[in-house]
């Protein structure tokens, strides 16, 4: 069982990350990439801008993913976060799971996004053409 975190300030390449997961012995990988929307309530997106508390993100992306392998019985976890201004149809994060299955791979991955926006030390602010609005919570 494998897991690996990036917190990443320049860009995510989805394909590059999911090179660095361990498949031996699966059947599945199920992937998860969000990215930034270029249009959001009736507005243009110029960029949304993370802040996070970067000691604490890191201990608790592993721990998500740590869980997610005990809970689900998959193999191997990626899941990598931007910081910083991610233009629109840029990738902000990025899960890959892989699994014997892939009825754990979904399930571990869907359970991995949820959790990450509820734990996740993590700010958003989203620049648009009429204002700066932070989103509220975490992730």
């Amino acid at each position: 069982m494998a897991v690996h975190v990036r917190i990443e300030p320049g860009s995510l390449n989805p394909a590059d990350l999911r090179n660095l997961i361990d498949v031996s012995n699966c059947g599945s990988v199920v992937s998860f990439v969000g990215l930034t929307r270029g249009f959001e309530e009736g507005s243009t997106v110029k960029w949304l801008e993370f802040d996070a508390w970067e000691e604490t993100l890191p201990v608790v992306l592993e721990e998500l993913a740590n869980h997610a392998i005990s809970k689900f019985s998959v193999h191997s976890v990626l899941i990598a976060h931007r910081v910083g201004s991610v233009s629109p149809s840029e990738p902000i994060v990025c899960i890959h799971v892989a699994s014997m299955h892939r009825e754990e791979g979904f399930s571990a991955c869907s359970w991995l996004i949820s959790e990450l926006k509820h734990q996740a030390p993590l700010w958003k602010k989203e620049v648009r053409e009429d204002g700066e609005f932070w989103k509220g919570g975490l992730g």
